[in-house]
């Protein structure tokens, strides 16, 4: 479909980003693993959520702010670490960065991110955090988390859901090659060699530490003085460990159905890891937000704040520092909408009475 005028939703967003990105490169951003059941079904889940919204309530003013890990931000809404933003804009993550500054949100930084941490941290003044995961050299990874606190980095976010990596065929197909990682080029040599024409995996596997398990966790918490968000639990068992282990914070997230296909689509089992934990820590929230009406779901169901992957490369693919500014505009202007058209003045207003979930439907009418 081609697009006339300004793109009006997220959606939108997206055709842009496929009209203007090679082939190879938009397929890397939007691709999920194999059958891709798990990408699809990250959004259709939200489809089969209700609102039920509180009519004739003040709704005269809406607070859209609030808290994540003692810092306030302008609404709830991060933007999740993702890879690679320089092949979607010269500049990079250094202009998704001054986005998220000028939004007044938080940016988790990727490890695989093409610009260095240095460099985004010096770009403009702003409340980040970076992300990373575990290398079998240790002393590599406690390295990267010295240069991030230094660098004044807020917090750090361990993805936990990929000892290996997805299999994500359009990438295999496309002979997609990662380019240099920028935060890891003196240690890390991408001569990674596979056989099926992609070297993600290869060096994946090559580099990630597949033992890293919960009682490394301490390890972590050892060597930096940040706290540590666990990314990518889908469970209840998994929610209780988390807490146990002494984390400040859980993602739910499936890695934007990038890892496991069929794992549940995380707004499914949001609620369940909300409950496992109980109010001891936050519960944030990434996968398949499209739409104010998804950030809305997510906090009734139990989220602190919600993080938006691939709809950030989309505007920055399209746009450049205007586009993701606009998908972070959206995104806030539709949740404001949503909030005063469901009777919810304020985030904390948002409860779990304002939704009603497929499985409490099908169940009132039995």
């Amino acid at each position: 479909m081609t697009m006339v005028g300004e793109p009006v939703n997220l959606n939108e967003f997206q055709e842009l980003a496929r009209e203007a990105l090679p082939k190879m490169y938009y397929d890397f951003y939007a691709g999920g693993a194999e059958d891709q059941y798990t990408l699809e079904e990250n959004m259709e889940a939200f489809r089969r959520i209700m609102i039920q919204p509180r009519i004739l309530v003040d709704v005269s003013r809406i607070d859209l702010s609030t808290n994540v890990l003692g810092y306030n931000i302008s609404a709830p809404i991060l933007i999740a670490p993702t890879a690679l933003h320089k092949l979607a804009h010269p500049e990079g993550e250094v202009v998704t960065a001054r986005a998220a500054a000028a939004c007044k949100t938080i940016m988790a930084l990727s490890f695989t991110s093409s610009c260095t941490l240095e460099e985004v941290a010096s770009s403009c003044n702003a409340v980040r955090f970076f992300q990373i995961y575990v290398y079998k050299r240790r002393d590599l990874s406690a390295l990267l988390v010295q240069r991030a606190e230094r660098n004044g980095y807020k917090a750090l976010v361990l993805t936990a859901d990929s000892p290996r990596v997805g299999r994500k065929e359009a990438d295999i197909k496309n002979k997609m090659i990662l380019p240099k990682l920028k935060n890891t080029e003196r240690f890390l040599l991408l001569e990674a060699s596979s056989d099926n024409g992609s070297n993600l995996a290869a060096f994946a596997k090559e580099t990630k530490d597949a033992s890293f398990c919960w009682k490394d966790i301490e390890w972590l918490s050892t060597i930096t003085n940040m706290p540590i968000l666990i990314k990518g639990l889908l469970t209840r068992e998994d929610a209780i460990k988390a807490v146990k282990v002494g984390v400040a914070g859980i993602v739910v997230s499936n890695h934007g159905g990038r890892q496991l296909d069929y794992a549940p689509a995380t707004i499914t089992v949001l609620e369940e890891v909300v409950q496992a934990v109980g109010g001891r820590i936050p519960v944030f929230f990434d996968g398949g937000v499209r739409r104010g009406t998804d950030v809305f779901k997510a906090l009734a169901l139990g989220a602190q704040a919600v993080l938006i992957g691939r709809p950030v490369i989309y505007g920055l693919a399209a746009k450049g520092e205007y586009g993701v500014r606009q998908v972070i505009k959206m995104l806030k202007d539709e949740l404001e909408l949503t909030m005063a058209l469901s009777g919810c003045p304020s985030v904390k207003d948002i409860t779990r009475r304002h939704v009603r979930t497929e499985r409490e439907r099908l169940h009132s009418m039995l």
